[in-house]
C-alpha cells in the first residue's frame, strides 16, 4: 500500500488531537453515512417511482436489491483497492461515483437508468468506510498509538451504521416536498461537499511507482475478487428470491464459493485470505456475530415498519419517525462505549438486549399502545449500539494492519448478508398479508436467532480476558 515517510514516535496529546481533528474526520464521516442512508432512503419513493416511469411496484423493488448487491461486493473490494492504490484515491473515486449516480438517477426516464444509478451509488458509497479505517489507522500509527481514540471509531460507526434508519423519514420529507427524483439528486450536493473536504483536509497518498497491469491485477487479486463477487451475488439472489426457493442458484453459489476458496489458497496476495480466517477464529467470529446482530436490527426496520403501516395504518413518514429512537439510542450507546475501547462487555450486552427486544415484539398487536413499538425500537437501538462499538474494536484488534481495509469491508458485507436475510424472513412471513400473527411469528424467529447469538457470544473464548486500555473487559 502506498505510504508516506513519517515518524512513528509517540506524539504529544495536543498533536494527537490535531491528528484526529474535525477537518480530517468530516469527509470520512460524511462519506460513511451515505451508504446506510441511501439503503433506506429510497423506501418511501418506490410507489412514486413506479407511477412516474410507468412500471409495477414489484419492479421498483429491484432498486433496493441493486444497492445491496453492489455494496456487499464493493465494500471489501474498495478496502483491497485502498491497500494497493492508497485510501484517499479510492475514497475520492467513490465520492465522484456517488455524485454521478445521483445525477443519473435524477435525470432517469426508465428503470434501467435508475438501476445504473443505484449500482453507482452502491459502489461509490461503499468506498468510504474501508478507506476511512485505513486512513484512521495510518494517522494512529504516525502519532504513536496502538489504536485511535475510541471516540474516532465510534463516530465512524455512528455515521456508518446508526444512520440507517434516518433514510426513512428523510426520504419521506424529500418525496413529499420535491418528488421522487430528490432521493437521487440529494446525493449531488452531499458528494460535492464530501469531495471538497476530502481533497483539502485528507492528506494525499504517496506516489504510485512501477505499477504494471499484471502487477496491479496480482496485488488486487482480480480473479479472487471476481470469484467472490460471483459467489456472493448468487447467494444474495437466492435470498432475494425467497419464499420461492431456486435451489439451483444456491447450488451454483456453493460451487462458486468452493472454486474461489481453492483459488485464494494458491493466490500470492489473496483478496479473501482463507488461511488468515482459519488462523484467526476471533476475526471470523466477529464477522458471523455482527451479521446476526444486523439481521435482528433489519428485521425490525423491515418487519415492524411493514406491520405498523399495514396493521396500524400509519403512513411511511410516520412509521419512519417511530424508528428515530433506534437511531438516537444506538448513536448515544456507540459514543459512550467506543471511548473505552471495550469488546466483551458490549457484545454480551448486544446479544442480551437483542433477546429482550425480540421478546418485546411478541407484545405487538393491533390494539397495543403505539409507545410499545417505540420502546421495542429503543431496545434494538441499544443492541445495535453495543454491537457496533464492540465488534469494530474487535475488528481493529484482530485484523492484520496491512489487510485492515479488506477486513473492514468484509465486516460490512456480513452486515449486508444479515440485512438481506432479514428481508427474506419478512418476505416469507408476510408473503400473503401482514398481520398480528405474522409479526408474532417473526418475533419467535428473532428470539431463536438472538438465543443463538447469545450462546455463540458467551462461548467465544477470544472475548475472555480481552481488556481495553483501562483494564476493563
Amino acid at each position: 500500500m502506498p505510504s508516506q515517510t513519517s515518524s512513528t514516535a509517540p506524539a504529544t496529546s495536543p498533536a494527537r488531537e490535531r491528528a484526529f481533528s474535525w477537518r480530517f474526520l468530516t469527509p470520512l464521516y460524511v462519506g460513511s453515512a451515505l451508504n446506510p442512508i441511501n439503503s433506506s432512503l429510497i423506501a418511501t419513493a418506490l410507489v412514486p417511482i413506479a407511477h412516474g416511469i410507468g412500471v409495477s411496484i414489484g419492479q421498483t423493488a429491484t432498486l433496493v436489491t441493486a444497492l445491496y448487491l453492489a455494496s456487499a461486493v464493493a465494500q471489501p473490494t474498495a478496502g483491497k483497492a485502498g491497500e494497493v492504490f492508497g485510501p484517499r484515491r479510492v475514497l475520492v473515486t467513490g465520492i465522484v461515483a456517488v455524485g454521478v449516480g445521483g445525477l443519473v438517477g435524477g435525470l432517469a426516464r426508465n428503470l434501467l437508468a435508475l438501476l445504473v444509478s443505484r449500482v453507482l451509488i452502491g459502489i461509490g458509497t461503499s468506498c468510504a468506510y474501508p478507506t476511512a479505517m485505513l486512513l484512521i489507522r495510518e494517522r494512529a500509527r504516525r502519532t504513536g498509538l496502538e489504536q485511535p481514540p475510541g471516540g474516532v471509531l465510534g463516530g465512524l460507526q455512528i455515521a456508518g451504521v446508526a444512520t440507517a434508519s434516518l433514510g426513512l423519514p428523510v426520504g419521506g420529507l424529500l418525496v413529499s416536498g420535491f418528488g421522487w427524483r430528490a432521493v437521487f439528486l440529494v446525493n449531488i450536493p452531499v458528494a460535492l461537499a464530501a469531495l471538497a473536504t476530502a481533497l483539502v483536509w485528507v492528506e494525499a497518498d504517496g506516489p504510485l511507482k512501477g505499477f504494471r497491469l499484471r502487477e496491479v491485477a496480482s496485488r488486487l487479486d482480480v480473479t479472487g475478487i471476481a470469484g467472490f463477487a460471483a459467489a456472493m451475488l448468487a447467494l444474495l439472489v437466492f435470498l432475494f428470491q425467497l419464499p420461492t426457493a431456486h435451489w439451483w442458484i444456491l447450488a451454483l453459489s456453493l460451487v462458486l464459493w468452493t472454486a474461489d476458496i481453492l483459488w485464494e489458497l494458491r493466490a500470492a496476495s489473496p483478496f479473501l485470505d482463507v488461511r488468515l480466517l482459519a488462523a484467526r477464529p476471533a476475526l471470523t467470529n466477529t464477522y458471523v456475530l455482527f451479521g446476526l446482530v444486523m439481521l435482528c436490527q433489519y428485521v425490525v426496520l423491515y418487519g415492524v415498519t411493514q406491520w405498523v403501516e399495514a396493521v396500524r395504518g400509519y403512513s411511511e413518514s410516520a412509521s419512519g419517525l417511530l424508528l428515530l429512537p433506534m437511531t438516537l439510542v444506538s448513536g448515544v450507546v456507540i459514543a459512550l462505549i467506543s471511548r473505552r475501547n471495550m469488546v466483551r462487555g458490549p457484545v454480551i450486552a448486544a446479544a442480551l438486549t437483542a433477546l429482550a427486544g425480540s421478546a418485546g415484539v411478541l407484545l405487538l398487536d393491533s390494539g397495543v399502545w403505539i409507545g410499545v413499538v417505540a420502546l421495542v425500537t429503543f431496545v434494538f437501538g441499544a443492541s445495535t449500539g453495543f454491537a457496533v462499538a464492540g465488534y469494530q474494536t474487535a475488528l481493529y484488534t484482530h485484523a492484520p494492519p496491512e489487510q485492515l481495509g479488506t477486513a473492514a469491508g468484509l465486516l460490512r458485507t456480513f452486515g449486508y448478508v444479515g440485512s438481506i436475510a432479514s428481508s427474506a424472513i419478512t418476505g416469507i412471513v408476510f408473503h400473503h398479508r401482514v398481520s398480528d400473527h405474522g409479526i408474532h411469528l417473526i418475533a419467535w424467529i428473532m428470539i431463536g436467532i438472538s438465543l443463538g447469538l447469545t450462546v455463540l457470544t458467551l462461548a467465544d473464548r477470544s472475548l475472555r480476558g480481552r481488556t481495553d486500555r483501562s483494564g476493563r473487559t
